[in-house]
């Protein structure tokens, strides 16, 4: 059986979905990282597909799912993020109203059988996009484990949140009130990993103390490394489909410290702390009461990572809905 496997650019989440899927079938990558794509040669590709399988309803969706629908070929769409999202006061998701409303719920619609990366991804389609909720089927991402064993000893003071940063990120993934708690714990040091977008790294360090670093784009092997050193990490989101980095830095031992928003609370579970909202003076009193966490708690977080997102769960959800679509 050939898949075609769609996407808008190769983040980590489609690497792995990628590599599960052709460990049973014949996977042809289409990767359209702007609006544009000729049409033709798109329909060539989906004629050549027994299924369509895409990440996201955007624009790089549009013209393999159009297709797909109109040939009768299976599809799959993996949703859950800005695709289904209506966040006005942050201005976030297409789901907000005008064009990108609806392409993404045509989009949605045109697919055969839709995937979310969790409950609350699926609950924001049902309620956003109008689908039937047993049309969602829940397939948590699958957390490679790239640790192995905890670091032993203690941790370093560090409190780490993991973003690009962007003006679209200050809010929705929580930068500006991170960089506003390091002025009120200066006794902790905050990291902010990820890539520069634009100028909004210097807003950030107008707004942070002088115990933030920003490092930039780093490579997986020194975002490994921040994650073995790190006691504690922040993820202070407006949204989030899953939460990933989460995951990953829960994995190698950090206690995480969320807010309530998106998917998150079903990710950390009773671990570590959530605040309410993204406010930087809660966040600082959670990060001074965290940094000196146990070591059985932060074990805890390696476990429940291993227990309940284990690769093989994802392997297991996505080869099952695509033998779904194919009888």
């Amino acid at each position: 059986m050939r898949i075609l496997f769609v996407y808008s650019r190769r983040a980590s989440f489609v690497e792995i979905d990628l590599d599960l899927l052709r460990e049973r079938w014949e996977v042809r990558e289409w990767a359209q990282p702007g609006r544009w794509a000729n049409p033709l040669t798109v329909l060539r590709e989906v004629r050549r597909a027994d299924v369509v399988f895409g990440w996201f309803a955007s624009w790089h969706t549009f013209w393999p799912f159009t297709f797909a629908r109109l040939l009768r070929t299976p599809s799959l769409l993996v949703v859950g993020g800005f695709d289904t999202a209506n966040e006005p006061e942050i201005d976030y998701g297409y789901q907000q109203g005008g064009m990108r409303r609806r392409l993404a719920s045509w989009i949605i619609r045109s697919a055969s059988s839709l995937v979310a990366n969790s409950e609350y991804s699926r609950r924001e389609v049902v309620v956003n996009v109008g689908v039937p909720y047993d049309r969602v089927t829940v397939v948590y991402h699958g957390v490679p484990d790239t640790i192995g064993e905890l670091p032993d000893g203690e941790r370093e003071p560090v409190a780490l949140t993991v973003s690009n940063v962007a003006w679209v990120s200050l809010e929705r993934k929580g930068l500006r009130p991170f960089v506003q708690a390091a002025r009120l714990a200066p006794e902790v040091r905050f990291a902010l990993v990820g890539r520069w977008l634009d100028r909004s790294v210097d807003l950030l360090r107008d707004l942070g103390g002088a115990n933030v670093e920003y490092t930039g784009r780093v490579s997986d092997e020194e975002l490994a490394a921040w994650y073995r050193r790190a006691s504690v990490y922040v993820q202070a989101s407006r949204h989030e489909g899953f939460g990933l980095a989460v995951a990953e830095a829960m994995l190698a031992g950090c206690i995480p410290i969320v807010t309530a928003a998106g998917a998150m609370p079903e990710v950390v579970g009773d671990v570590g702390v959530q605040v309410a909202r993204p406010d930087p003076e809660a966040i600082a009193d959670a990060v001074r009461a965290a940094v000196a966490s146990p070591q059985a708690e932060r074990a805890r977080a390696r476990a429940r990572i291993l227990e309940r997102f284990p690769l093989a769960a994802r392997r297991d959800g996505l080869f099952a809905a695509v033998e779904r679509l194919v009888g």
